[in-house]
């Protein structure tokens, strides 16, 4: 049995998990979530998610990596080798699909970072993001030139990735989030405070909160809320299980759970706040609605905002550098643990060096990312994350409750769990075993059947089936059958189950 590397303090653990959790969707899916279903109403179905899927299955993967004190493919293989398979297609289409073009937002929120320091964005910020800054092309085919600036940004993120990962668990990971965490959070609630107290903010936070409870008849809003919660906790990338399995013996796994759960939902929550006062002030500053002003992911970042930061009155460079360095350290802390999570794969099963492993698959993602830097890399990133995040990641999480649920037993889990708990007076019961067995499966299940049903009625977001099927529907096939082919590859190193 090879030696597992371990957290050195339980706070650091923590800091890793609420890292990887809390990302740049974070900041800008939940609050346009929250906005569009009806607002503090949005709250209710998203805290139920919280409660009967998000918990119960965050345990379910810290359960599973402690108890097997392996990554995800390990994990599952100890329960049977023929599950082999979804442990390493879990952690292959994240890292070579997600991390591939999550590094490249990082590299933008870089450069905006930069631009910050003399607004170099200029007047017209939607032309200066799409014309200048991206070169979009006029379709994913037409792959045309890499942006200079942009690859330049993608080579710093990736060295930094690497050089963390490299370090190890203890000394790279661990330290890093320590320092990571406690300063998003700070910056954080300076751009709420800075925000609250900006002209027309009150106004936007009313459009933020304001409940619509007529809005929770819908199912597009129950939808909304379990899929935030399933992608926002980082569930069914493989990654939760690594980190768990670096955990000592004695163990709460619940509580640690329960605090990672709620501080990601906390700090998404109050991200909405720094989020919506600016938005606010945008509408105040330039007389327009609300609903002018509000748009979703990638616009609110690279458009909204450097609008927001050019209407300001004064210490218009320090907002910037605020916003887009918020940016930057939360996707780095999100993009660390991908990469953790593969390398902690390889070597658990062929026992090759850390720094072997970790520069080889950096080298390798590194260029992968470069179809994301070209004129078409936009749209290969919409497509590519809306089937990975779609179909993969719901997938393996609905694989994850069958097996441990019906054919592992949830109540054999549950027993080490309870068993690891050190001395807690907290008992997990019988109900995660049902909300493993019959709550989840239902849910996922549903989320997958309605979403494959919309996704026959009409290709994705206006492309052609062509392009939606080549790039999207083939990444899935190309990093399944990568996964396969590594669980059938004869492991160097023994282990026990």
């Amino acid at each position: 049995m090879v030696a597992r590397a371990q957290w050195k303090t339980t706070a650091g653990f923590l800091f890793a998990t609420i890292g990887s959790a809390v990302g740049l969707g974070n900041i800008w899916r939940f609050s346009y979530l929250t906005y569009k279903f009806g607002g503090g109403a949005f709250l209710i179905p998203y805290l139920i998610a919280l409660l009967t899927v998000g918990i119960p299955l965050l345990i379910l993967e810290y359960g599973l990596g402690h108890e097997k004190e392996s990554s995800a493919p390990m994990a599952f293989a100890k329960i049977g080798h023929k599950y082999e398979w979804i442990g390493w297609w879990a952690v292959t289409f994240v890292m070579f699909g997600i991390v591939l073009y999550y590094m490249v937002v990082i590299a933008w929120a870089f450069n905006y970072l930069v631009f910050s320091f003399n607004l170099s964005w200029g007047n017209d910020t939607n032309t200066f993001f799409f014309k200048t800054f991206l070169n979009t092309s006029k379709s994913p085919f037409a792959i045309g030139n890499m942006r200079p600036l942009i690859l330049a940004a993608v080579a710093i993120i990736w060295f930094i990735n690497w050089l963390i990962v490299y370090k190890g668990v203890e000394k790279g990971i661990e330290k890093a989030s320590k320092i990571f965490m406690p300063l998003l959070f700070f910056v954080t609630l300076l751009l709420v405070i800075w925000g609250l107290t900006l002209p027309g903010a009150r106004e936007g936070i009313k459009t933020y909160l304001k409940p619509n409870f007529s809005i929770l008849k819908t199912r597009a809003v129950w939808e909304a809320a379990f899929g935030q919660i399933f992608f926002t906790l980082s569930l069914g990338f493989g990654i939760m299980i690594a980190y768990a399995s670096y955990l000592p013996r004695k163990t709460n796994v619940v509580k640690n759970a329960l605090i990672t759960s709620f501080a990601n939902s906390g700090f998404s929550f109050l991200a909405g706040f720094a989020v919506f006062s600016a938005l606010g002030y945008m509408a105040h500053s330039s007389h327009l609605p609300m609903d002018k002003v509000v748009t979703q992911s990638i616009g609110l970042a690279f458009v909204s905002y450097p609008q927001i930061i050019n209407s300001l009155p004064i210490l218009k460079s320090l907002f910037g550098i605020l916003f887009f360095g918020m940016l930057v350290i939360a996707g780095i802390s999100s993009s660390i643990s991908i990469i953790e999570a593969f390398t902690s794969a390889i070597i658990d099963k062929f026992h090759w060096k850390r720094k072997t492993v970790v520069t080889v698959i950096s080298i390798l993602g590194f260029f992968g990312s470069l179809l994301f830097v070209t004129q078409a890399g936009l749209y290969w990133l919409d497509i590519v994350d809306h089937f990975l995040n779609t179909f993969g990641l719901i997938v393996v999480g609905l694989l994850e409750t069958v097996i441990i649920g019906w054919l592992y037993k949830a109540s054999t889990l549950r027993n080490h769990i309870n068993k690891s708990l050190n001395n807690s007076k907290f008992i997990l019961g019988r109900w995660w075993d049902f909300s493993i067995k019959i709550i989840i499966p239902f849910v996922l299940g549903f989320i997958l059947v309605t979403s494959f049903i919309g996704e026959l009625s009409k290709p994705y977001a206006g492309y052609q089936w062509k392009e939606v099927l080549l790039i999207g529907r083939d990444w899935l096939y190309y990093t399944l059958i990568i996964a396969i082919i590594l669980s059938m590859t004869k492991r160097t190193v023994t282990y026990n189950k």
